[in-house]
């Protein structure tokens, strides 16, 4: 399998993910993960991991899933998936980095390449099985037992084996890249005693040769075994140091909490959670987390005065911690705009660093929002110069990140409420694009060009030639697709 064959069967699959009403994406939460992603990528790409060719091919995109379940998994070309159940149960940032340089290794190793190539050497009507029982890994391993043991007991035996020896190999290359990108190396162990806890998957009575994963506690051996002692003379990992980022990782799990369960009896537990008695036992960030999620929860239901008091307290718990305290402050922004109240949102933003080109993707995208919402407000008095401003922001974006559904969707409103038409329809065509939904993608284009011959409202010549380029482009596509089923 190619990098190429392996990415083309990967937008296959994630092109369905996209369409999961489970999938999130939240500008926040994702702004997090991604800070821990990237020095996984610098560090897997320093440590000659990935050759230019499957650099290049790959998708290297992270996407989040409203799953309360324990899990991260790898797709065919450089796509993970990560559960919010993962990120609300871990306690540092270097336990999520774990797991995803885990991932991240199964990729970098060409585990699923591997795997099919071993395969292919079966019989056809094994390898439908054995398929399956490798995607069925992806989520629950002891469906993917399930699945396999429905194949001759031989090839089976051969396929868990394999399993095995792929997971052992994803943990010591896993570790490497966490430990070289500044993670603590303790992060390995203690994950591997959550998922033990939590999930329960690997160790749940099986006999260890009908296993796809080798056992938890074997795995926290291997990595406890390779835990360098203490080097004087080595600054210690980023996150070790008087724990600097505490308090954030502790507000970004419950952010994944309340999203992965965000029903009405759920969100109404979090009222325990800052009760006098509850937080008189909780360190300044456990304090903060709850209070983040109560405000959080509050939102969601509706509950804006519950919302602004919980807020308040959570902005007085961070004021000192200045990564805390610019979580607290989009939260209050995402509260505002909730309300409805858009100026008070923008000036909340505002008063933490100026917007501009270089902002981050949350800051911008809470704005963007925000505009929007005052220009809808406001109607034909609102001044065009501000949502001029927000669309140039956002085009900025979108050169740089062409794949980012959310912030076309984001400009195609700006758009909108600027009266620029067919702009704003061709936008809306770029976030079928980003989903890789092409035929999508060229019924709105169509539409565009429909839009444009008959001199609708906001057409420019500059603009219909972009849709005319992008027109032609997305239909090539569509029929290289039609040509590979």
């Amino acid at each position: 399998m190619t990098p190429n064959v392996e990415r083309r069967l990967g937008d296959r699959i994630v092109r369905e993910l996209y369409r999961d009403p489970d999938y999130v994406d939240d500008a926040v939460l994702m702004e997090y993960v991604q800070g821990i992603w990237q020095p996984l990528l610098a560090a897997a790409r320093q440590r000659g991991e990935l050759p230019p060719e499957q650099d290049e091919a790959y998708a290297w995109e992270v996407l989040l899933g409203r799953d309360r379940s324990v899990n991260a998994f790898a797709l065919p070309g450089a796509y993970f998936g990560l559960h919010l159940g993962l990120v609300g149960i871990v306690t540092s940032r270097d336990e999520l980095a774990s797991v995803m340089a885990h991932e991240l290794s199964h990729v970098t190793q060409r585990h699923i390449s591997r795997m099919m190539t071993r395969q292919s050497q079966q019989a056809p009507w094994m390898l439908g099985a054995l398929i399956l029982g490798v995607l069925a890994a992806s989520k629950d391993p002891s469906a993917a037992n399930a699945v396999i043991m429905g194949s001759q007991a031989a090839g089976a035996q051969a396929q868990l084996n394999f399993s095995r020896d792929m997971e052992r190999e994803a943990d010591r290359v896993g570790f490497a890249v966490a430990t070289q990108a500044g993670f603590a190396q303790q992060g390995f162990v203690t994950m591997f005693g959550k998922l033990q806890q939590a999930s329960r998957l690997n160790d749940s009575g099986n006999f260890p040769y009908l296993r796809s994963h080798p056992l938890s506690t074997e795995r926290m051996a291997d990595m406890q075994s390779r835990i360098e002692l203490p080097d004087a003379a080595s600054p210690a990992p980023v996150s070790a140091r008087k724990n600097v980022q505490e308090t954030d990782h502790a507000m970004m799990a419950a952010r994944a909490r309340v999203l992965s369960n965000y029903t009405v009896d759920a969100l109404r537990t979090w009222a325990v959670e800052v009760e006098p008695a509850h937080l008189a036992k909780a360190t300044p960030a456990q304090q903060a987390a709850s209070l983040y999620g109560a405000t959080l929860a509050a939102i969601k239901l509706r509950d804006y005065k519950d919302a602004q008091t919980q807020w308040t307290r959570l902005s007085d718990t961070v004021r000192n911690d200045p990564v805390a305290a610019r979580l607290a402050r989009l939260l209050g922004a995402e509260l505002r705009l909730a309300q409805g109240d858009s100026a008070a949102a923008l000036a909340l933003l505002q008063s933490g660093a100026k917007l501009n080109d270089k902002t981050s993707r949350a800051e911008l995208f809470l704005a963007a929002q925000a505009h929007v919402q005052l220009g809808a407000a406001a109607g034909q008095q609102r001044p065009a110069s501000s949502l001029t401003t927000m669309s140039q922001q956002l085009q900025t974006w979108v050169a740089d990140h062409p794949r980012d559904a959310q912030a076309w969707q984001l400009l195609s409103s700006t758009y909108a409420a600027e009266g620029r038409t067919l702009s704003s329809i061709r936008a809306q065509a770029e976030v079928n694009v980003a989903q890789l939904d092409y035929p999508a993608a060229l019924s709105r284009f169509k539409t565009a060009q429909d839009w444009a011959r008959k001199g609708g409202a906001g057409t420019d010549h500059f603009e219909a030639s972009i849709v005319d380029t992008r027109t032609r482009q997305v239909e090539s596509i569509v029929r290289e697709q039609a040509l590979e089923r």
